[in-house]
């Protein structure tokens, strides 16, 4: 059966102001949002455990699914699990209307079609997810709703998320400092013998200590620049690099720090401090106004005029709930996507990763990835410890 929750929310818990202005510009009548990453936005933080969790269910799959009507909030709808009926009964799903209900896509599907259809003759224009809604769900949604004109959605989403607030920006310094920390450990633990895949195992289990969903880790030892986890084995005097995202409460930290198996020589100190440059160059031009391409062309001006130009990588990008998101500042980076903020100022409350690589054909791969919150006079940044050579095995 449907569960609507007796005590809902009278008004979904983010700027719906805001979304009604972006949904006019994009003429958007109605938003269907079935990203976990924005469900949990217009949740105003919510997550049942399918968000972190493998989510196949039987035959099919979990599908959370927002319904959001511009101009009229007390009309948002949420279409849940069945199982989150627990959850709708303590009071912690922030919707106007909850129906818990649904196991499969297509029950999800159909609950949100019923609700859009009962939002009366003057939806045409509904945008959804066309990257995060199964093909099943938007045959239905096609099927069912023939007088309306599906759209891409995902842009206006993605707009309402670029200014972070407070509350996310808490969230983002907590998860870049827990990342930092967890790596500062596990640095601590390594010793020779021990196999990348150890290490990863380690970190792993270090952000888990830290309340961190562990999502990854790219990890270099010795003079290889191979990043992917494996079995070979850490020698003395190796450098390690380690890139990891971990996610608290649904908001990524994202860096690179590293570490190495004895002491720095003075090259390798060298060739830190040219990564380390590099990074400060280009967290010089960000603040409130300046156009977001400038944090590129700044951290590539000078990857250019370093002794190691030929294979120096400088990327910058936005970042928070998910790894690559808005400002978008470039549109050559590692992920492709038109660089819509490139000419546009950044503002307060956007944040941004720095990342400078350096994969050195004798002295193996070195880099620094850091996490920028653009703030009312300048920058912050997030996790900043550790950013030197990280000595393994001091304890």
């Amino acid at each position: 059966m449907n569960h609507t929750h007796s005590e809902a929310a009278a008004e979904p818990p983010f700027d719906t102001a805001k979304l009604d202005r972006l949904m006019g510009e994009a003429d958007l009548d109605v938003l269907v949002a079935t990203s976990r990453h924005n469900v949990q936005y217009l949740l105003g933080g919510y997550r049942f455990f399918f968000f972190d969790a493998m989510d196949a269910i039987g035959v099919s799959r979990y599908l959370p699914v927002v319904v959001y009507q511009r101009g009229r909030p007390e009309n948002t709808l949420y279409v849940g699990n069945r199982m989150e009926g627990f959850e709708r009964e303590l009071g912690t799903i922030p919707a106007p209307i909850v129906k818990t209900s649904c196991w499969r896509t297509l029950d999800a599907t159909e609950t949100a079609v019923q609700h859009i259809k009962q939002l009366g003759d003057g939806v045409r224009r509904v945008g959804i997810e066309p990257s995060f809604l199964p093909a099943d769900a938007r045959q239905l949604l096609g099927a069912q709703l023939g007088n309306v004109e599906l759209l891409d959605g995902q842009f206006v989403l993605e707009r309402l998320r670029a200014i972070k607030t407070a509350a996310e920006i808490e969230l983002v310094r907590q998860a870049s400092a827990r990342v930092v920390s967890a790596m500062q450990a596990t640095f601590k633990a390594c010793e020779p013998g021990m196999s990348k895949h150890d290490v990863v195992d380690r970190l792993r289990k270090e952000e888990q200590a830290r309340d961190l969903t562990f999502e990854y880790c790219l990890i270099t030892a010795g003079t290889s620049r191979n990043r992917a986890p494996s079995n070979q084995r850490l020698e003395r005097g190796d450098v390690m690099s380690l890139d990891s995202g971990g996610n608290f409460h649904g908001y990524i930290g994202d860096l690179c720090r590293m570490g190495i198996l004895g002491q720095p020589d003075a090259e390798l100190k060298e060739l830190l401090q040219e990564v380390e440059e590099i990074q400060q160059i280009a967290r010089k031009v960000v603040r409130p106004g300046t156009a977001g391409g400038e944090i590129v062309t700044a951290g590539e001006a000078a990857a250019k005029s370093s002794p190691h130009r030929d294979i120096l990588d400088f990327t910058a990008h936005g970042i928070g709930l998910i790894s690559h998101e808005a400002p978008r500042l470039s549109d050559h980076g590692p992920v492709p996507y038109a660089a819509y903020d490139a000419d546009r100022p950044l503002q307060p409350g956007m944040v941004i990763s720095i990342e400078t690589a350096l994969p050195h054909p004798t002295r193996g791969y070195i880099k620094l990835e850091d996490t920028l919150i653009v703030t009312d006079t300048g920058w912050e940044a997030a996790g900043d410890g550790a950013r030197g050579w990280n000595v393994a095995g001091q304890n």
